[in-house]
């Protein structure tokens, strides 16, 4: 199956401390990727340097996407080849609604170019209306729909989350990496949202590449699971490999 994301030889340091050490990763095209490891092993450093929001100025390392390199490139410019994610701390913008939060990640939006809003109208106002309903599906799906009109300040910690998440799956990228994307979530609704992942690989061929420390989900859902430990990748597998792993079980556990 074809590679949509790769890293080679990935490293990373802050001061005298190896954050990322010789790090390669290989995720094939339409497959949902689990990233696992204790607190502290790199898994979030890798997922910045990947995305750009980490400089990995004069360290070695390869990161591409769909066989082009985008190690050295900013984050907005990766996201609009295709490659979007979430992080652990909610970005949002807490002053708009749920429901304009969802609009303004929509890509390639016709109303925010100058040329369309005079040359384009008709196809505009068409486009405005399918971003407003694919906005709505998203809402009704993870079950925040009732608060399309309210600040996302005045929203939980848990549906926060779930807005940054409805954010990306505005985007319709080919690649999404989510940071804990169902940490402060119960834990039916967070059954309900890797059904839904499941969906959107199928039905859209979305690859989701994804950092999660809740095992059942990560288990039940993923098609491959790579563990860090201490800034390298120490084993990857299917799920049921990764349960019966030694090294995995001394990583945790520290044995």
């Amino acid at each position: 199956m074809t590679e949509i994301f790769g890293a080679r030889n990935v490293d990373k340091s802050f001061g005298g401390v190896q954050a990322l050490n010789n790090v390669s990763i290989q995720v094939k095209k339409s497959k949902i990727i689990g990233l696992i490891g204790p607190n502290g092993s790199g898994k979030t450093t890798f997922f910045n340097v990947s995305t750009g929001w980490l400089k990995n100025e004069n360290e070695k390392g390869i990161v591409s996407f769909e066989n082009e390199r985008i190690d050295g490139l900013a984050p907005h410019e990766i996201s609009l080849k295709g490659l979007s994610r979430t992080f652990q701390k909610t970005r949002i913008f807490p002053k708009m609604t749920t429901l304009n939060n969802l609009l303004l990640a929509a890509q390639d939006n016709r109303g925010e170019k100058f040329f369309f809003v005079f040359l384009g109208r008709k196809k505009w106002k068409q486009q405005e209306r399918k971003i407003r309903s694919r906005a709505l599906e998203i809402m009704r799906f993870l079950e925040i729909d009732h608060l399309a009109n309210e600040p996302a300040s005045n929203l939980s910690g848990g549906q926060q989350k779930l807005l940054a998440l409805g954010r990306v799956l505005m985007a319709s990228d080919k690649l999404l990496l989510l940071d804990e994307p169902v940490a402060g979530v119960n834990p039916t609704l967070a059954k309900r949202i890797f059904e839904q992942i499941i969906n959107l690989r199928e039905k859209e061929g979305i690859t989701f590449f994804l950092i999660e420390h809740n095992m059942d989900v990560i288990m039940s859902f993923c098609d491959e699971i790579l563990v860090m430990h201490r800034g390298q990748v120490i084993t990857s597998g299917k799920p049921d490999q990764i349960k019966s792993n030694r090294d995995v079980v001394e990583a945790y556990l520290g044995g």
